[in-house]
Parts: structure tokens; C-alpha cells; sequence
């Protein structure tokens, strides 16, 4: 049996794209500036980048399913005009006051678990990194490493949670150096 292997698990949208709350037009769709070379350094690296989101806009109406699928077409289309791609991409589509609770509404794991069985990842030995609390909290539970990056759209408590618990990085490709620079890689 081959060893497990490491994953970066990244949040969407704050960290890899521009938040444009309940993306749902593709066009809008805008790579912030370390996005792209930080995937591209997990590639070369033989790390899976996988994007890991909540996207409660579907169970509100806000967008659909199809729209969804477009944005992240997009991404992924983004990425790959700088050479980078993402080996998979997961999404809660519910929120709890619509759809009732559910195990893959990050800060929960279901989404994390699947992924681990559909690629053969060590989820001890990942990374967990996005603008929320609740993108860092699945590692904490988890295992590996977790860090809290500022967006536009972290709120100042979530920031200062982070930093008291030694959670915050400095930017997205600072974390995936951080991550690289561990055992393992």
C-alpha cells in the first residue's frame, strides 16, 4: 500500500478569488494576486490543492448549482493561464436555517473526510487555510497545519482569534511556504 498523501485544503472565495458574496457570474470571478503561483507551488511540490467552500447561496436561492459549476470553471480556468490547477474542488451547498444541519457546512468535516477517501490523503499531514475562523477550525480538529489569511472579508475577531492562538500567516503564499518548508514534502 503507497503512504497517504499530503493536501493543501484551500478555501475559495477571500482566499484564492476576490469575495464577491454568492458569486454566481463567472465573469466576476478574480484570482487575488498570490492565488495562482501559490497553487502552481503546490503542484511542483506534488501537493493536491483542493478547494474546500461553503457555498450556502444555493440552498438560499442566491445562485444555483449550475451557476456554482460555471464560477469554479472559471477558476479552474484561471489558474490553468498560469500553468496551476486544482486537483479537486468541493462545496457544502446548504445552509442550516434552510436545509438543516449537515456535516460538510465547514466548520464541519464531511467535506474534508470525502476528499481524504477520494484521493488517499493524510489529513494530519495537510494543510487547512482560508479568510474565516471556520476554514482553519477542520484542522484543529483534523490535525495538520492551520492558518487563518487576512481578506477584506475577515472579521477583525476572527483575525485577533487567530493571532492569539498562533493561527494567523501572513499571506496565502507565505503559508504554502510554511507548509512546504515541514517534514514531509
Amino acid at each position: 500500500m503507497s503512504p497517504l498523501r499530503r493536501a493543501a485544503f484551500l478555501d475559495r472565495d477571500g482566499t484564492l478569488i476576490e469575495d464577491a458574496h454568492y458569486l454566481a457570474d463567472p465573469n466576476l470571478v478574480r484570482l487575488l494576486p498570490d492565488a495562482a503561483a501559490s497553487v502552481l507551488r503546490l503542484n511542483a511540490a506534488g501537493i493536491l490543492a483542493i478547494v474546500v467552500t461553503n457555498q450556502s447561496g444555493i440552498a438560499q436561492g442566491l445562485l444555483t448549482a449550475a451557476q456554482y459549476e460555471a464560477t469554479r470553471d472559471r477558476l479552474d480556468g484561471l489558474l490553468a493561464g498560469h500553468g496551476a490547477r486544482l486537483d479537486a474542488s468541493y462545496h457544502c451547498p446548504h445552509h442550516p436555517a434552510v436545509s438543516g444541519p449537515c456535516d460538510c457546512r465547514k466548520p464541519g468535516t464531511g467535506m474534508y473526510h470525502r476528499a481524504s477517501q477520494d484521493h488517499d490523503i493524510d489529513l494530519a499531514r495537510s494543510l487547512y487555510v482560508g479568510d474565516r475562523f471556520r476554514d482553519v477550525a477542520p484542522g484543529l480538529e483534523l490535525g495538520g497545519l492551520a492558518r487563518l489569511v487576512r481578506s477584506a472579508s475577515t472579521p477583525e475577531d476572527e483575525l485577533e482569534r487567530a493571532r492569539h492562538a498562533g493561527l494567523a500567516g501572513e499571506s496565502l503564499a507565505a503559508v504554502i511556504g510554511e507548509f512546504l518548508g515541514t517534514s514531509g514534502a
